[in-house]
């Protein structure tokens, strides 16, 4: 049995230490982690020729190594650079890496990769700065809409989402349905569930619209019906106030109660 309001620490993931990175923002249940909604999504699933890359823009390629990783020892202290050079039926890029040693036995010539980052043209090349990168068949980081998230301190954009798939996985049959049935069939809302799971990792950007219309929907009824609690307080609780006021036929004063 799953209880959505456990310490964070007990998803797989996290930890004691991490559970304190995760409590610096404000994230300290399984509840609270599911509910970190990304503050955007980026999309990596549509593939750019590498002739048709434009300076500046954020793409993604997939290109098959023509060259061994390089490094580039320059005069600056601590600064090695690292350059692979890949080529799709079209044109050649050049990627490149500060201080990532671990790159040089990560490619294979031939092989066929994903690459994803900001496009720069120098000298007449394609140049691509320390883009993320997955094998060719794997869709970890690339070839899918991939969300954002807000404040993650010392947390890497990838360790949180991985994170939050871990607490999504856990609670699995558990998020229960807030809503009746008759609301949901009316409008037209995914179940509460469904919602959370696609606002975190939509396919396409039609069923993340589909989450978020729940999830809108969802907050809108909260907040009616809390308007509607105090609404119901404040009148309960003006019939016991007495309000003074003298009778204008009388030589007296006269109470009289709301």
């Amino acid at each position: 049995m799953i209880d959505l309001n456990q310490d964070v620490q007990f998803v797989k993931g996290v930890g004691p230490n991490r559970a304190k990175l995760l409590n610096r923002i404000n994230i300290y249940t399984l509840k609270d982690l599911i509910c970190y909604y990304p503050r955007e999504h980026e999309d990596r699933s549509k593939v750019t020729k590498i002739i048709d890359a434009m300076e500046g823009e954020e793409i993604l390629i997939q290109a098959i190594c023509v060259s061994n990783v390089n490094e580039i020892r320059t005069r600056r202290k601590n600064m090695t650079i690292y350059k692979l050079i890949v080529r799709d039926d079209t044109a050649s890029a050049i990627i490149t890496w500060y201080n990532q040693s671990y790159l040089k036995s990560k490619f294979k010539l031939g092989q066929t990769y994903s690459f994803f980052g900001k496009v720069t043209k120098r000298n007449g090349n394609i140049e691509m700065m320390s883009p993320i990168f997955d094998e060719e068949g794997i869709n970890k980081n690339t070839g899918k809409i991939i969300p954002i998230y807000p404040l993650t301190y010392q947390l890497s954009q990838n360790t949180i989402r991985q994170i939050i798939e871990n607490g999504l996985k856990m609670a699995k049959g558990y998020i229960k349905e807030t809503l009746p049935t008759y609301l949901k069939e009316e409008y037209k809302l995914l179940n509460l569930e469904e919602a959370i799971n696609k606002i975190h990792f939509p396919s396409g950007f039609e069923e993340f619209n589909l989450a978020r219309k729940r999830l809108v929907f969802e907050e809108l009824i909260s907040m009616q019906l809390a308007l509607l609690s105090l609404k119901s307080k404040y009148i309960r609780t003006a019939k016991r106030y007495y309000f003074f006021k003298r009778h204008k036929n009388l030589r007296c004063n006269k109470f009289f109660t709301i």
